[in-house]
């Protein structure tokens, strides 16, 4: 698998570790605990660019690039705590986990971009892992009374997935730009706090280091890992291979001692990485074919 798709799919390896350490950082109220996060994220940017060679500072960032990157990532957050408020977890979770199908589907509008069966087929069989992940089996019950919560969610979804694919439209931008739209995402999630919250900081060394290690990796280099690999990888695997992320965050639950294995974490991994791995068929065959011409 290419080297760009790979880093990719290490944010989504990061992203596994959101639950424990969100789970660990105490009660810290949603729009707070995005606001410090990113602060710590746009740290990470700055510390990137003082080992990384400098960005061509000749070229103008496009407008719509800023709109795009601010949208993504303050946007996702802003609905999808929206859509917790307003909806169960399970339904509106499950929604908002549509973006990874979305991305698949997406791509075939991408230039130079070709969907095949398999990137479809194995999109859903990790739709139907995550659906067992989520719904722990019990199904879903919507209810209409909860139908704003749901479409939240789905703007949710509908952002990440056109945020990850309008960014592809932009290779020659550099992924050092995320740094300021995590400083925008932290700015605005401040807002929302103090706006709609109560502050509730961490409380303890223990509660503060999963605050940090947050902002280090689901919050902070996930996010430039991921600019990469939808960048310069191949989408429609990437796109399949991350829903992985709820079953990645499943065994890290259960190696902490929170969560209890069971046959249908089993079933969910089957689906999800057999999803994968269908997803990634032509990918790894044109490989091995290109493999075999050099040899």
């Amino acid at each position: 698998m290419g080297r760009a798709t790979l880093i990719g799919f290490s944010a989504v390896a990061m992203w596994s570790l959101l639950a424990l350490l969100t789970d660990a950082s105490g009660q810290v109220p949603p729009f707070l605990l995005s606001a410090i996060t990113f602060a710590i994220g746009t740290c990470v940017g700055l510390a990137a660019r003082l080992v990384m060679p400098a960005a061509d500072r000749s070229k103008k960032i496009p407008p719509q690039v800023w709109v795009i990157g601010i949208a993504g990532l303050f946007g996702y957050h802003f609905f999808y705590f929206t859509a917790l408020r307003n909806a169960p977890a399970v339904e509106a979770s499950l929604i908002a986990y549509l973006w990874p199908l979305l991305i698949v589907l997406g791509s075939a509008l991408m230039p130079g971009e070709r969907l095949a069966w398999n990137h479809v087929v194995g999109a859903l069989l990790g739709l139907a892992g995550t659906f067992l992940i989520v719904t722990k089996g019990d199904g879903l019950a919507f209810d209409a009374r909860y139908a704003f919560g749901y479409a939240m969610a789905g703007v949710c979804a509908l952002l990440w997935s056109s945020y990850s694919l309008l960014s592809r439209r932009f290779p020659s931008v550099p992924t050092s730009i995320v740094t300021w739209f995590c400083a925008a995402t932290s700015a605005l999630s401040l807002a929302c706090h103090f706006l709609l919250e109560q502050t509730v900081l961490p409380v303890g060394i223990g509660q503060w280091l999963a605050v940090l290690g947050l902002g280090l990796m689901p919050v902070g280099a996930a996010f430039y890992a991921w600019d990469v690999g939808v960048k310069r990888g191949n989408i429609q695997v990437l796109g399949a291979a991350s829903y992985a992320a709820p079953l990645l965050s499943t065994l890290v639950l259960i190696s902490a001692g929170v969560a209890e294995p069971s046959l249908r974490i089993l079933a969910a991994c089957v689906l999800i990485t057999g999803g994968a791995a269908l997803a990634a068929k032509s990918l790894l065959l044109r490989r091995a074919a290109t493999g075999e011409a050099n040899a």
